[in-house]
């Protein structure tokens, strides 16, 4: 077999020697694809942690980041569920502007996936409190950190039980 560019003749050329290179060629490359995917799980950046999509055991109703505003009755109980965004920390701090109205409780299903931050409140008056949480930039240990916060709030209005 003659090679292209130079013209020279390969020793021990032929049909049989040509498939077992290639074959060998794709093996290699299937090896390489198979060892690179599997590498990549579990590398990079964590999993968004999947939504919820109800109240939790023995909770009446659930506000998420993306809720600003919920109405419930007296007596009911409220689970907040936060995720974190990217870039940032958990949320924290989360409080109601009044306890009177809205008393914050334990959360008997307070294990939260990394990113979830669980809270949850009752409802003890007829009112309104609103519930106030903060996140701050996440940054590396040692590093120059933006010094910025992100408020979340969700208006809770507690109307009497019927």
């Amino acid at each position: 077999m003659l090679t292209g560019a130079t013209g020279l003749l390969l020793p021990g050329a032929s049909p049989a020697r040509c498939v077992v290179m290639v074959r060998t060629a794709l093996l290699g490359v299937i090896a390489g694809l198979l060892i690179s995917a599997c590498g990549s799980v579990g590398i990079g950046s964590e999993p968004s942690p999947s939504p919820s999509t109800g109240p939790g055991f023995g909770f009446d109703a659930m506000v998420t980041e993306q809720d600003r505003v919920i109405t419930i009755q007296v007596g009911q109980k409220l689970e907040v569920v936060l995720h974190a965004k990217p870039g940032m920390t958990n949320w924290s701090n989360v409080r109601s502007s009044d306890t009177s109205v809205l008393t914050p409780i334990v959360n008997p299903a307070a294990t939260a996936v990394r990113g979830v931050t669980l809270a949850a409140f009752q409802a003890q008056a007829p009112g309104q409190a609103v519930i106030t949480a903060v996140a701050g930039a996440a940054c590396s240990p040692g590093q120059a950190c933006p010094m910025y916060a992100i408020l979340y709030s969700v208006t809770v209005t507690v109307t009497p039980s019927r």
